[in-house]
């Protein structure tokens, strides 16, 4: 699984790195540090990440090959 974190987005709540600690994780107070190549084995908790974010920085690989943000639950 491809990932892209739009860190200019990112406002460091650390959702994603509370719900996938094994591809993301906070360097410091603000400072995001994640796999962009995250295993396969970590689909589900990067998935969940990215529909977490509540200002939906994490952008994962579309199936043809564009990324995209996840839609947020409720949002039409």
């Amino acid at each position: 699984m491809r990932l892209v974190v739009d860190l200019n987005r990112c406002q460091g709540y650390a959702q994603c790195a509370f719900l996938a600690p094994d591809v993301f994780a906070m360097h410091g107070d603000e400072s995001l540090l994640y796999n962009p190549q995250a295993p396969d084995d970590q689909h589900d908790n990067v998935v969940r990440a990215a529909h977490a974010c509540p200002v939906r920085a994490i952008l994962l690989d579309a199936m043809n090959g564009s990324l995209q943000a996840p839609e947020a639950s409720g949002e039409q």
